[in-house]
């Protein structure tokens, strides 16, 4: 199993540091999302220099609005393109969103039928990844809410997953029944892991109410070996790089004691 550190852990840094904070670490490798970093450059050359420092596992396309990506549409194809040129094997997209109106990207979404080759180009895994209930009410704002109708999808349209602790736990603390659901599908590539709790997302294990080293023993059982990305709010960690790097060989500790038998 991959450790993997998710470049928005720590996006008040500029990239050329998380990498180097990663890096010094122990993680095996980096998950990159796409931000305001990829506007006015050369993002080919802003990749393959962040590569010398650690490799890339993945990439996540936007969910921002970026200069010069276009629509959601645009932003998957232009992150299926730049992980083309530099070697990345894996890219990670957002459903569409039904309460944001995302209706034209909600209809392409529903057009293609087999996404390894009409977006990958049978070159690069695309997956998609569940997202979280928000709200008063527990609403999941997007499409594939539902983890029968997402596993259903997945396996109609050639998709693969990046499956989201948090995210689930936003609805259900206890979602061991759904990961193994989504596991069993044949379908999961990725995982982002961080904590959740009182209306907050990507925490550090241990400050949420998911039992977090419950899932990692059931992750060791499945015998699952592809990437654990570690995708942690920057508001969990303290300000002064030292203690930065404290926190984050504390984590990391954790993740080798759980998952490296």
């Amino acid at each position: 199993m991959k450790l993997v550190l998710s470049a928005g852990s720590l996006y008040t840094l500029p990239l050329e540091k998380v990498f180097e904070i990663a890096r010094d670490t122990g993680f095996d490798g980096m998950e990159v999302i796409i931000g305001y970093d990829f506007q006015y450059q050369d993002n080919g050359a802003l990749i393959r220099d962040l590569q010398t420092i650690l490799p890339i596992c993945s990439l996540h396309a936007p969910f921002l609005e970026l200069d010069g990506w276009g629509n959601k549409i645009d932003q998957l194809h232009r992150t299926t393109r730049l992980a083309l040129d530099t070697g990345i094997p894996l890219i990670n997209f957002h459903p569409p969103a039904w309460m944001a109106l995302e209706f034209k990207f909600w209809r392409w979404f529903n057009r293609v039928r087999n996404f390894q080759k009409e977006v990958g180009q049978d070159q690069i895994l695309i997956t998609i990844e569940n997202m979280p209930c928000s709200g008063a009410f527990k609403l999941n704002p997007y499409l594939l809410g539902a983890t029968g109708a997402m596993i259903s999808f997945m396996q109609e349209r050639n998709l693969y997953m990046t499956f989201d602790t948090a995210h689930m736990g936003s609805s259900k603390a206890n979602f061991l029944q759904d990961f193994h659901r989504f596991y069993d599908s044949g379908r999961m590539r990725n995982i982002h892991f961080s904590d959740y709790g009182y209306g907050r997302e990507h925490l550090l294990p241990g400050h949420g109410v998911l039992h977090l080293t419950r899932f990692l023993n059931h992750l060791g059982e499945t015998g699952y070996n592809e990437a654990l990305t570690l995708e942690l709010s920057p508001h969990e960690f303290p300000k002064e790089e030292e203690l930065i790097r404290e926190s984050m060989s504390e984590i990391f500790d954790y993740l080798c004691q759980e998952t490296r038998f």
